[in-house]
Parts: C-alpha cells; structure tokens; sequence
C-alpha cells in the first residue's frame, strides 16, 4: 500500500505574488548556500538524486535517540513523486518529523488519535492531504510518504525517534536500518555512546558486508565512545561502473558496560532514578523446559529442516540437572514422553532420534498442544518432582494459526493462562508472517515470557538458538527491588518472575531529590544455592558534574527512560486487564503519558502541518496484515462464562488463583468524589448533586465491628473492626479499623484484610497474600490487587470498586499502631436497598446549607444544615485523604457534623455495630 501523495507544490513562477516569489528566491539562494552544489549527483531513470543521508545517534544510559535525514532533489523536467521510506526498531516511539519543500515547513504534533484523523479527514476532503504508512516488517517498522514535487524542488526529510536498547547474550546492540535506495553525494552514520558506569568494550560487526570493510571508524574512552561510518559515493556503489547502491542492510553498533558485583547501578539524575540490574557469576538455576513445536503441513520442507537442526543443537546444551520432554503437534499433539526426563546423554540422545523422524503434515492445533505442555508440568509440580527453586518453561515454535480444535485467539489466550502454574514461563518463537505475532506476544506476556519473530529462512536455525539462548541460563528467580516510600513514587515494574544470565532488568522511579542526599535500594532474590539481599546506596548528586560537562548526553535521559518503560508496562497491562472499565482507565492513563511526552503510541498520532496549516500528513499506527482478531481488546472477558471452551478433559484445568505479577495499575478515582473512612475512623462523604463534602467521626470501643455498606440486592456487605492506640491521650482512646471484611454473596467469596494479610475464602478454600507482596488473585470475576505495603483494590466487574489503604507507624511508637483506611467510589453500582454508615448514601438526601457564620475558631466558620427532617449545626473544616499522599496526607474541606453524625446518619451510631466481619446489618 502507498501513501496518498500531497498535491503538487507549485514552483516559483511569475503568476505567484512578489511577496511569495521574492520569499522562494531568498529561500533558493540560502538552500544552495546550505546544500552546497548538487549539480554532480547520481540519478536513476526517474532524475531523482539523494544529495545527503544522515544518521544521527546518540545514546546515554542506554536510551537512544536517533534521527534520520535525507536531502533529495527533483532534476527531472516534470513534476513526480519523492519518497521518504526509512525502518525504525519495533517498540521505539517515534517523536518527531519534519519536512522542508522548496522553504515550506511542515512540523509535527502529537495528538489524540480520533483527533488527529478527524483533522486528517477534513484535509483530505479539501484535497490537502496525505497519508504516512506504517507497517510491520519482522523486526522493525516501516515508514513511509511521498510528495508529488515540480521540478527542481529540493526537499528534506526528518525523523526523530527513541528507544530503550536492551541486553541480549550480553551485548547491548544498536540497530540502525540502512536503506537509502540510491546513491548519496553525502552519506553519514554518527554514534556517540555515552555510558557513566563506564565502557567495556565496542563492537561494530561488518552487518553491511565486506564492501564496507575499514570504513567505519572507533574511537572509546572510558565512558565514551564515538562511532561513524562516512563512505564516498564511490565506496557506495555495487560496482566501479555501478549506478546503485550496496548500502542496504543494518548497521549494528554492539557494547556492553562495567558492573560492579552489588546490587545493580542506580543513576539519579533531574528527578529520576534508573536501576540496572545484571548480575553475574552466579550459578544457573536448574530448569524443567517443554519444547512444543509445531509439525502442520505448512512446516514442510527448509522450515522443518531448519528446526531440527536447532533441536537438535539446543538439546545438546541442556545441563545435567535441568528435565525436559518434546510435544509435537499437527491437528493431532504426541508426546515423546509423557513426563519430564532428566537430560541425561542417553536421554538426549533419544530426543535427537525422535525429531529426526518427523514428517510434517496436517493442520495445527496450538490450543491443546499448550494445555498438554501445561499439564505436564502440573503433574510434576503435584508429584513433588520440581526442584523448588528450578525455572520451569515451555518453548512455543510455530509458523501459523490454529486450523484445527479452538480457533478463538481470545478463547486459546484465556485456556493456557487458566492452566499455567504462577512459576511457569510461555516463550513464543514465530516462523515467517503466517503467524499472528501479536497473538503469540500477547500470549507470551500474560504468562511471564516473551515472543519472537523469525525469518523463515537458511537462517531459521541460527536464529532459533539465539532465542533460545536469551533463556537459557537462569541465574535468579523472584526478584524484587525496594525503594524508601516516603522518598520515591511511580515506579515501574519492580517484581520480576526471572532473571536469566546476559539480559538486564531495568526499573525507574521519579526520586525527591530535593530532600534527599543518598537514594538506597534493596533487591532481594532466590538464587541457586541462597536467598540473596543485594544493597545499593547512590549520591542523588553523583552524576551532575558529568552530565552537564558533557554536550552529547541527553539531560532528559532519566525522564525518557522512566516514560519508556512506563507506557510499555502499562500496554502490557491493558492487554491483560480483567475488566473493561479497568482497561479504559489504563488507555487515559497512555493517552496521557504520550501526550505529556510526545511520542507516538497505539493511542495517539502525528499530525504533520505546514505554517498555515493548509496542507496535513497523518502518521498513524503501524498496518499489519498479520494482525490478529482483535488487537487491544484482550483479556480475561469478566462476563464471559466459565465454561472452560476448548479445553480437553484430561487437562483438568483450573484457575490459578493467584499471580504475582507487575504492579496493577487501579482504575483512578478523583480526589475529591469518594467516600471514605480513616484515621480515628472519619469519615467523608460526597454527595455528588450537591457537590459537597460532609464529614463525621464514630467514637466506639476497641473490637466493635462497624456496617459499612449493607445491600442485600446485591449481596454485598462491607464491615469494618475497631482496635485502639497503645494507650489514652487526654483521657480518650483514639480507635481506628484493623480489619475490614466484604462478603460478595452472590459469588460466596469473603475478603478480610488486616494490618498483616489479605484473605480470600471462597468455603473452604482460602488464599492469602502479604502486604510485602504486589500481585493480585482472580475468583469467579473478582479481582484483588495488592501494591506492596500501600494499598488493596477490590474490583467487582465493572459494577463496583473498592480500596483499602495501609498506615504503617513506627513500630516502637508508644502510642500509635499500624491501621486501615478504606475509600468507596460513589459510582459503585449499589442497589436502592443499600444501607450501613457509607452505604445508606448511595441514595443522596437533599442537603441545605444555609447561615453561614463565624464560629469560635476563625478559619473554622459554622453553618446551619438541614437535611433528612433535622436542622444540624455544622463546622467548616479539613479533612485528609491519604491515597496519594499516605504520610502527610491531601487537605479536603468538608462541612463537620458534630456528635458521631447524629441527624446526618439514619439512627444512632450504635445502630450499624454488627456481632460478625462478614453480618448483613439488620434494618429496624
């Protein structure tokens, strides 16, 4: 597919205005100055000549920003068309583009999508547009415009992307796509590294072919280097008498850093920090690892071929301690053993045997091969035959879609993440374009894995081990990163299922660095032979003097970096969200961060304009024909019945009930409509017509349990225990909730959290989890998520929302003690049955404030309130809430109700004390 082609720009001519045509001839005269003499360039058939190809690249820490530049000129005598067709890296964020045409500027803006097209649309519908394609390709993206130009009209092009280089095998490597598709007068490759823990060593492998040998030039110090490639028109060309050009391929710039043997590097710079964690010389962990490897009919031939000698190589490098099984499957799935087998030599040999013999034919059944693969690593975990702190893992090899058993991507993403154990990790290798990459990333995400897409080619096999050496090796399991609360917020993905030998873990925050001298880490993990407790202590000042002496390193790199990861974690976590409330509130949230930061993202577009913005470009998201059924709109289907659609009865799958995983993202309330109980319990109430805040305090005993919430038409109730300080202070207790209970009838589930845990019962059954942990538990469409020693949100469906907030003191505090807060969305879909001290609000009373007046304390005015048949005297004043701020907590103003909200609240206080965490309050 082509873009539609801007129209033609007119040229300088007589009929335009002086004003116009004096403003092309100064700008004639200042490009030739800037051009320099583009008379001798090598043209093709369609007179088109590449006057200047530059690439520009520069990385500090690890983030690269790239930019792409090319100079063209229309010799021929009519008007035609010039492309711009550049690759960029899957995964980077395009942010900017610009063009220059004959001294018409186009610059571009990041907008909303549905804007952007709709801007888009009225241009075009003017005739004064054009479009940008992107599409796939297997490892980067393309990008692509074209302008109809008159003659002799120079234009540029430039575009600005950046991306997060990761460690793979231990190298970072830097991919630079290298396509110019003419020969240039002037050709340039510019890359300037710049790494403050300092440089091991830089590499850039001849990717371009011999042609290009000795033309590229290096230079490293220790924490710099600076790498070009600048080859003359002659060195470009295929041949002496060539016209065309043997620039066409990558070109790679490998390196890697120094590392201490601690806990990581951490490097704080304009507000952020960034944590790299690689550790080495560690010993591998054993692995329990299930090949499953796709034998359809469309696998016949050098595919096949080229697979089996990758087995047959992986197979090979498996250590004594790790177990291993094969499944191949057609429209049919076998197993070469049943079980997991100890790789030993006899072992291992007989696996080679067994893949030698297979024959491709049939069609493709990924749905059970996975749920068999799943089930036998199950069967091990239940026989006691894992090693506890192995890595178990399946390997996913396939080159299309299922034809064959369940066809639903949805059905087959949501069957394996039901089956797969929370220690189990899922790997996907694609075969070529028949396969729907998307679905295997999704697939590979949602259980702890990653995907790949592979050519299908003489190179299958050197690629398929290079995949497979990336997970190898495990070094670590359960890895976890602490940071100070009170001095660090928003930080990405601190958890992780694994580290495996020669990658990195990354993990950014944002760090007050105005209140702080040293910013420490903690990162605790299960070794092969040991826990570990890694510790790093980093001056927040450490890096100043070195980034602002050098005039390369990006300032912005902390920011960009934390964005980076942050945008990508939160598309990770739409495609898995349980509800769809949830995974809008998680769209808004990377609509937000791509508009904040400008950069191009599944949500947002580039609108490229001229000055008088009368001519527009559109550059939207990427086309793939391989995209899938429903790209973004994945998950767990919460309404969807549990009928467990195309698994097979011998799997005897269940839900697994609980994963630890990334930090979940909770849908956000606003600050000020909620309801809410804290501290020495108050409480707040929203009363969302009337706009106002009205507050009240219950003072009850020690052990008294308080309805919050009782609606039996939907079954749910809401119930919260009282415990007292350590002593008095001026002769009164102060109380606060220990524990809170919510019993979900309908579903039979109950929560209780306290100070310590968080319990889900469903008869029975029962599974907890600490505050230390971050992970979340699914049951029959509720969803529990836990933020390490903060907060817990309940989340029913789309219907209601629940968060339990976590105060922790001092422990040898002499007064105080560890207490709950507990915050109720006002749009919770409770029924006109619903009662209890929050509860009975979700039907709001009319609430008349009048006669206002000066009350003892000046800044605390009173009032007269009525309301329910009462006339109250009511005080202006502050409460907290604690959500975003939990040690100091955010000012709300509130109008007070003295006397335990006695004529605001139905009855008497005592009224709503039930005997049981989990009693329905009994209504007079």
């Amino acid at each position: 597919m082509s873009p539609s082609p801007l129209p033609p720009f007119p040229p300088p001519s007589q009929k335009q205005s002086v004003r116009k045509l004096g403003h092309l001839e100064s700008f004639m005269q200042r490009s030739t100055s800037d051009w320099g003499y583009v008379e001798d360039l090598v043209e093709d058939d369609d007179k088109i000549g590449l006057y200047s190809y530059k690439v520009q690249s520069t990385i500090t820490s690890r983030l690269a920003n790239t930019m792409i530049q090319a100079k063209m000129v229309n010799n021929a005598k009519r008007s035609q068309h010039i492309v711009f067709d550049v690759q960029v890296p899957k995964g980077a964020f395009i942010d900017n583009f610009t063009m220059d045409v004959n001294g018409i500027t186009f610059t571009s803006s990041i907008r909303e999508k549905s804007e952007a097209r709709r801007m888009y649309s009225q241009a075009k519908a003017k005739g004064k547009a054009a479009g940008i394609v992107r599409s796939n390709a297997l490892d980067m993206e393309n990008f692509k415009t074209e302008v109809n130009v008159p003659p002799g009209t120079r234009i540029q092009f430039e575009l600005h992307y950046q991306e997060m280089i990761r460690r793979k095998l231990s190298s970072y490597e830097h991919v630079i796509s290298m396509r110019p598709g003419r020969l240039a007068k002037h050709m340039e490759v510019d890359v300037r590294i710049i790494e403050p823990q300092g440089l091991r060593y830089v590499h850039v492998p001849n990717s371009l072919g011999d042609h290009f040998d000795g033309i590229t030039t290096i230079s490293k110090g220790e924490k710099k280097a600076h790498v070009s490639f600048k080859p003359t028109m002659a060195q470009q060309r295929k041949c002496p008498t060539c016209s065309s050009t043997a620039v066409d391929g990558n070109f790679v710039v490998q390196y890697d850093v120094n590392r201490e043997k601690t806990g990581g590097e951490l490097e704080i710079f304009n507000g952020y920090f960034i944590h790299f964690f690689a550790p080495e010389n560690l010993d591998p962990l054993p692995k329990n690892i299930l090949f499953v490897i796709d034998v359809s009919g469309s696998m016949w031939g050098l595919k096949m071929k080229q697979t089996i000698e990758a087995m047959k190589a992986i197979l090979s490098e498996l250590r004594a301690a790790d177990q291993f099984s094969l499944i191949d499957f057609n429209h049919n799935v076998r197993c070469w053993r049943d079980n997991l087998v100890s790789a030993t030599p006899a072992q291992v040999e007989d696996a080679k045997k067994y893949i030698q013999t297979i024959h491709p034919n049939g069609g493709t059944n990924i749905n059970e091969a996975l749920l068999r693969a799943t089930f036998i690593l199950n069967e091990a975990q239940n026989l006691g035959m894992l090693d506890p702190n192995s890595v178990s893992m399946i390997v996913l090899v396939s080159d299309g879609d299922p034809t064959v058993g369940e066809l639903k991507l949805t059905t087959i993403q949501k069957n394996v993440k039901q089956s797969i154990k929370d220690e189990f990790s899922l790997f996907c290798l694609g075969i070529g374009f028949d396969v729907d990459y998307d679905f295997l990333q999704r697939i590979a995400t949602d259980n702890r894995g990653m995907a790949q897409r592979i050519f299908g080619n003489q190179e299958t096999s050197a690629q398929m081990k290079k995949f497979y050496n990336q997970v190898s090796t495990p070094l670590l399991k359960k890895i976890q990163f602490n940071y100070p609360q009170e001095s660090v917020s928003d930080v990405t993905q601190s958890s992780f299922h694994n580290y495996f030998g020669g990658s990195e873990i990354v993990v950014a925050g944002k760090v007050d660095t105005e209140n702080l001298q040293h910013l420490e880490s903690i990162v605790t993990a299960t070794a092969a032979n040991a826990e570990l407790v890694m510790e790093t202590l980093r001056d927040v000042e450490e890096l100043d003097g070195f980034m602002k002496k050098d005039k390369y390193a990006d300032p912005e790199f902390t920011k960009k970096l934390w964005a980076y990861l942050t945008v990508n974690q939160m598309l990770a976590e739409r495609n898995t969200a349980p509800t769809a409330a949830l995974k809008r509130n998680i769209t808004k949230s990377i609509l937000q961060m791509s508009l904040d930061h400008h950069i191009v993202t599944p949500f947002t577009a580039m609108l490229i304009e001229n000055s008088e913005k009368d001519e527009i470009m559109l550059a939207d998201q990427p086309k793939d024909p391989r995209r899938g059924c429903c790209s973004g709109t994945l998950g767990l289907t919460p309404n969807a019945p549990n009928n467990n659609k195309g698994i097979p009865a011998w799997a005897n799958v269940t839900a697994v009930p609980v994963s630890f995983m990334p930090e979940q993202r909770s849908p956000p309330v606003s600050a000020v409509s909620i309801n809410r109980v804290d501290n020495d319990p108050h409480f707040i109430i929203y009363l969302p017509k009337s706009q106002r805040n009205i507050c009240f305090n219950i003072n009850s005993e020690p052990g008294d349990i308080l309805n919050l919430v009782s609606d039996p038409g939907t079954g749910v109730v809401v119930n919260g225990q009282l415990i007292g300080a350590k002593k008095a202070e001026n002769k009164k207790l102060n109380t606060y909730f220990g524990k809170i209970g919510f019993y979900f009838k309908t579903k039979g589930l109950k929560v209780e959290i306290n100070t310590e845990t968080i319990t889900l019962k469903d008869g029975s059954y029962s599974i907890a989890l600490t505050w230390s942990d971050t992970g979340h538990i699914i049951r029959k469409q509720l969803l529990i998520s836990v933020k390490k020693e903060s907060n817990v949100t309940i989340t029913v469906g789309e219907e209601m929302s629940f968060m339990v907030l976590l105060h922790r003191v001092w422990k040898n505090h002499p007064v105080n003690v560890d207490f709950l807060g507990i915050y109720i969305p006002p749009e919770n879909q409770l029924s006109p049955e619903a009662h209890g001290l929050i509860g009975q609000f979700a039907s709001e009373p009319e609430v008349y404030i009048h006669h206002q007046r000066p009350g003892q304390i000046p800044e605390k005015p009173q009032a007269t309130m009525e309301v329910k048949g009462n006339k109250l005297t009511v005080t202006r004043g502050l409460q907290k809430d604690y959500r975003t701020d939990r040690v100091f907590g955010t000012n709300v103003q509130c109008w007070f109700v003295h006397n335990s909200g006695k004529g605001f609240i139905d009855g008497h206080y005592k009224d709503y004390l039930v005997p049981h965490l989990y009693s329905f309050l009994k209504k007079p």
